[in-house]
């Protein structure tokens, strides 16, 4: 069986934690680590197009990640290596130059850009709501709140970063309870990115999956999830406005404020069954 197509791409994980000495509250010197925190400037064919702020978990992937979820390209067969080089703290992006009329596309996308509320101040290129009708999500999937309770307690029980040097936002893609990716980076959107990157690296369907994060669910992160086709989304944390009116439109489950046996659930409940309870049948 012939293996599926895979671009040329470094392995260049930077160290995720880094040593230095605080004071406490007594006055005593403690070795303390901190989260990483690295430019990245991202090249497609020798043309910059970002810089990210990174822990640099994962740079092949979060540079393949960012690429799709900002639809610079339309597959992973395009591109043809991904070199990460931290000595000039940059990503070269080649691709193979198959698809007819895309510097024409990428230079129409380049042209409008939406400064969002991400962390610091994230860019999208592009028309965020452009390509929102064309989604179709699987409405023949479900959720149950033993799964979603599952998948809360196994990311409780997570080794992370966080735990260690904080500063970091975490992001996970799931499948019945189960944990398959967990990235953390020092922006949600990386880490939202990277996973996008390892989905389309390993030929991941996101159409049966739960994507969770540790951030709020602005309209960024519900595009984003919405793109890789995931029709589950859950946050510890709260949402805007504009990203419940998208997550209505494209009809994505979402769940915020979600963490031990606590959760509200906001749109697409059709997706989601509830656990009966004894009380509740009485």
């Amino acid at each position: 069986m012939e293996k599926p197509y895979r671009p040329n791409i470094t392995s260049a994980g930077r160290p995720l934690t880094f040593e230095v000495e605080a004071v406490n509250e007594r006055g005593e010197r403690l070795p303390t680590p901190i989260a990483g925190e690295h430019p990245l400037t991202l090249y497609l064919d020798k043309r910059e197009i970002v810089t990210l702020m990174t822990l640099g978990q994962a740079p092949e992937a979060l540079t393949i990640g960012y690429l799709r979820n900002q639809r610079l390209v339309g597959s992973i067969e395009e591109i043809a290596a991904v070199q990460v080089d931290w000595e000039t703290d940059s990503a070269a992006v080649t691709t193979r130059k198959g698809a007819k009329g895309a510097d024409r596309k990428l230079r129409d996308r380049l042209k409008k850009r939406t400064v969002t509320t991400g962390c610091g101040q994230g860019t999208v290129f592009g028309d965020l709501m452009a390509e929102i009708d064309a989604i179709e999500l699987r409405d023949d999937v479900r959720l149950t709140e033993e799964s979603l309770y599952a998948l809360l307690d196994a990311v409780r029980r997570h080794e992370t970063i966080y735990k260690s040097a904080g500063a970091v936002h975490g992001c996970a893609l799931a499948a019945a309870g189960e944990i398959l990716y967990f990235i953390e980076d020092v922006g949600r959107h990386n880490a939202v990115d990277a996973i996008a990157g390892r989905m389309w690296l390993d030929r991941v369907d996101g159409s049966d999956k739960i994507f969770y994060t540790t951030g709020r669910l602005t309209s960024e992160m519900v595009i984003k999830a919405a793109q890789m086709r995931i029709p589950f989304l859950v946050s510890r944390s709260g949402l805007t406005e504009m990203g419940h009116q998208i997550a209505r439109q494209v009809g994505i489950t979402m769940i915020g404020r979600a963490v031990n046996k606590h959760y509200l659930l906001f749109t697409g409940n059709h997706r989601f069954v509830k656990q009966i309870m004894p009380t509740m049948l009485a």
